[in-house]
Parts: C-alpha cells; structure tokens; sequence
C-alpha cells in the first residue's frame, strides 16, 4: 500500500494546482471565520496540511508576519513557497506528519490552528486522537481552532482516498469541554471539475 506521504507527494507533483480538487481561488468561507478571531499581525496562526492553500497569500497580504505552514508533501510547500515570492521568510515551512510529528510538536503554542481538508483523510481512531492530541498542545488559552471538513451529507472519498464526515457536535466531543464553539456553517464547494462537495466550517475558541 502506498505511504500517506508518497500518495499527497505524487498528487502535488502530477496535479496542477488549479486543478486539484479542493482548489480555491479566493477562500472566502474561511476568511468570514477569520475575521472573528480579533487577531493582530504578530499571532501566530499554524496551517495545518497547507499545501498549495490561497489562504497563506491571503494571509500574508492583510499583513500577518507570523506564519506557520505544514504538510507532509515537501512539493506542495515548495510550489507554494515559490508563489509567494519574497512574503516567504514571514513563514515557518515546516514538513511534517500531524499523526507522528516530528517538528510540529517542538512549537511555541499557536493563536490559530487552521484546518480546511486535511482531518477528514484521518479514518484511524489513532490518527485522529494524535491529531486532536497535537491540537491541544499547541493551542494557546483564548486562542481558535478553525476546522472546514466533509459534512455528514459529504462526499465519501477525495483523492482516491476514504474520508470520515463529520457534524459540529462530532468536532466539538472530539475537542472536549474547553473549546467553545461560536460559529457553524455547511458550505457547498465546487471542484474544478464540477463536483458538489458539501463542507462544514467551525470555529471554536479555548477557555
């Protein structure tokens, strides 16, 4: 069975960015929870499973200069490294496994963690508890958690891969007691391709 690295490695290098199928020009559903989180250009906000995401340049042109981005594709960084140009020393790239990290686990803790697509890929009942395990370390007191998945009503499988859908409330148990959720929404996303894909976008924040 192919390796989860080999797989996202051969996807970043056989797929024009554009093209894959989570690809957004402009990420506006993330954005709208952004703007809740009150934060300044020094927060440190941690993208998890970035690869090639708008979301960075989005970032780093409303003038955050305190930026983390992971993936366990070392093409996907490198593509979007090189889009951003000169922005890019206001980013730690750092390639990495969220299931057994080496370099992640070592962070100051975080203002944001940022997920959209990636925690759904994570079938395992331990992968998933190393993921929410390595959430919860990094994440500061007060500080968000912004996580856009497959909804129950989603797709079934990306990438050639299972996913496992969830609801708020599944996130929020995932979670536990001391993140509070202030915001959900479904979200009907368009491939490039023409596929509905239903999401559901959440923002918690931690006591």
């Amino acid at each position: 069975m192919k390796s989860r690295k080999k797989h996202w490695e051969d996807v970043y290098h056989s797929t024009p960015t554009d093209q894959l199928g989570w690809f957004e020009s402009h990420p506006e559903p993330t954005i709208e929870l952004l703007k809740q989180c009150s934060l300044t250009p020094e927060s440190r906000i941690l993208t998890v499973g970035s690869g090639t995401s708008t979301f960075v340049d989005y970032l780093l042109d409303e003038g955050f200069r305190n930026l983390i981005a992971t993936d366990i594709s070392a093409p996907a960084l490198e593509q979007l490294k090189a889009r951003v140009g000169k922005q890019q020393g206001y980013v730690d790239w750092l390639v990495d496994d969220l299931t057994n990290p080496t370099f992640l686990n070592q962070l100051e803790p975080i203002d944001l963690w940022h997920d959209r697509a990636v925690l759904h890929f994570f079938t395992e009942e331990q992968d998933q508890q190393s993921y929410f395990n390595l959430l919860k370390q990094l994440v500061k007191p007060n500080g968000f958690v912004l996580i856009a998945v497959f909804s129950l009503e989603g797709a079934q499988q990306c990438s050639g891969l299972p996913v496992k859908n969830y609801s708020a409330e599944m996130l929020q148990e995932k979670l536990g007691g001391e993140f509070r959720l202030i915001q959900q929404f479904q979200y009907l996303y368009t491939t490039p391709g023409g596929n509905p894909r239903d999401y559901i976008y959440t923002l918690f924040q931690r006591t």
